[in-house]
């Protein structure tokens, strides 16, 4: 393992199967500091075409929540992902999303949620749940799409 790396990160192993995730959306965007503040619909709609690409090219199952989204970008299928968003508003409103739709899975063991939100991951482990670092799980979307990482 290399040093510094989270033993907790799932997105450091191996890819499984059939592996599912669920993905804090604004906080995957703000791993990678490129400016994205400056027009945070743009960011959304970038990740969603992202992990759009990722999903069909590793056939793994990947939903992401947003606390808002674009007016353009309606939930549902975005190819082969899948795009949320919270279905209310304010403080940690798409952790609550994530929370319950993970509660509401019949299999939260086969769910990785990404986020580096220490108290999102906290909830998501006590339903069973693993967890892997947004800045993991970006590495991991860098590398299936053949960009290069900084290895950090």
């Amino acid at each position: 393992m290399a040093a510094g790396a989270d033993p907790q990160d799932e997105a450091a192993r191996p890819k499984r199967a059939g592996a599912r995730w669920l993905i804090d959306g604004m906080n995957l965007i703000g791993s990678r500091p490129d400016r994205w503040w400056n027009d945070p619909d743009r960011a959304v709609r970038r990740l969603v075409r992202e992990l759009d690409r990722y999903a069909a090219a590793t056939g793994e199952d990947v939903t992401v929540v947003f606390d808002r989204g674009p007016p353009d970008v309606q939930p549902g299928r975005h190819g082969a992902a899948v795009v949320g968003f919270a279905s209310r508003h304010g403080r940690n409103a798409a952790d609550d999303e994530i929370v319950r739709m993970l509660a509401a899975d019949p299999a939260p063991q086969s769910v990785t949620v990404v986020t580096s939100d220490l108290r999102l991951a906290e909830r998501v482990r006590q339903l069973g749940a693993m967890v892997t670092s947004s800045g993991g799980f970006r590495r991991r979307l860098d590398a299936a799409a053949g960009m290069p990482t900084d290895g950090t």
